[in-house]
């Protein structure tokens, strides 16, 4: 947002409808289901034998997201990609996508042109449809709440209360890198505030900053499960930290789980990080959020069919209820799993 303002435009030289013209222009629908998109009272979904799933997020300016070091393009795709990753969660196919945004007055026309950029972007490459939206005023910067449509199968959903004892714990990718990447920003970004002539020092940690800043949900492994004929028994993708989200499976299915440090799968940007910072990497991994990969649990018969696949590390197993949610660490000890992931309530 640091452009030259003489040559930039106020929103309040559109109307909410020019405005919604001018940000939407562009977007072609794709998919047969979409009867109806943009440019009506409401959009007009058509799905034959499929089941509908729908999920909606909030990203709120100074809680999900901070402009000093965020590009409104990198946000807008970001805004899309976490709302997609919880369709693939339930193992299923996104289709459209609704944006909803409110901005304050120190917004122009060109930073929502910026905005809109990579929403076009994400749903290019994600092969989704922009169906509608709204946009408002607001008094405190900016909200985004955008809700995705997918579609799935009957019979292929997967829940994240169905998994059973005795069975695979999966992940795919690696963790910890988003959260490392966030603190490095969040790092500089005090630096700057101390000497604005502050150059901030990124070379090297590209990989964790791209976590962070344009995350990719994980529609290969959606893709790659439908190759391998696998189903898997629970699913969620991690977006509030591994943690939580394995204690959200347990809880949710009424089981234990075991799960082993030296499996977590710790890029080595990521670790490089956490040790300038006096960190434990595997903290980042378990707590940090925002990594978007896919949690989930599989029968115990797949395990020669996945051992060596690089897009899946196995990191334990679920156990019975009693015995508990624990990290069995480097040493052998035992560690009770506590939910310590992000929580935007707080």
């Amino acid at each position: 947002m640091s452009q030259n303002n003489s040559k930039l435009t106020s929103l309040s030289d559109f109307g909410e409808f020019g405005l919604i013209e001018r940000l939407t222009k562009g977007f072609e629908p794709k998919h047969k289901s979409t009867v109806k998109g943009i440019g009506d009272d409401a959009a007009v979904l058509e799905f034959v034998d499929l089941q509908t799933i729908v999920t909606t997020d909030i990203l709120a300016e100074g809680v999900h997201f901070n402009l000093t070091y965020t590009p409104l393009k990198h946000l807008g795709y970001k805004a899309v990609a976490v709302n997609l990753s919880d369709i693939y969660a339930m193992n299923a196919t996104p289709k459209q996508i609704t944006v909803s945004i409110a901005v304050s007055n120190r917004f122009t026309v060109e930073a929502l042109d910026a905005f809109y950029e990579g929403i076009k972007k994400a749903c290019e490459v994600y092969h989704v449809d922009l169906v509608g939206g709204d946009t408002s005023s607001s008094v405190s910067g900016m909200v985004i709440s955008i809700t995705a449509i997918g579609t799935a199968e009957k019979g292929s959903v997967v829940y994240r209360n169905t998994a059973r004892e005795n069975q695979l714990i999966c992940v795919s990718g690696d963790l910890g890198a988003a959260y490392m990447g966030l603190q490095l920003l969040e790092r500089e970004k005090e630096l700057f505030k101390e000497d604005s002539k502050f150059q901030p020092k990124l070379e090297g940690f590209e990989y964790i900053l791209e976590r962070q800043l344009k995350p990719e949900p994980r529609a290969d492994i959606i893709r790659l499960f439908k190759e391998w004929r696998i189903v898997p028994t629970a699913m969620m993708d991690i977006s509030d930290g591994l943690s939580s989200e394995l204690l959200h499976i347990c809880k949710g299915s009424d089981i234990g789980c075991k799960v082993f440090e030296s499996k977590l799968p710790i890029e080595a940007q990521t670790k490089k990080m956490a040790k300038e910072m006096n960190m434990d990497p595997t903290i980042a991994a378990l707590n940090g959020g925002e990594d978007y990969e896919l949690l989930f649990t599989l029968p115990t018969a797949f395990f020669d069919a996945i051992k060596d696949k690089p897009e899946i590390r196995i990191i334990g197993q679920t156990t019975a209820k009693e015995q508990g949610m624990n990290l069995v660490a480097m040493d052998g000890t035992e560690v009770p799993i506590l939910a310590q992931g992000w929580n935007s309530l707080t």
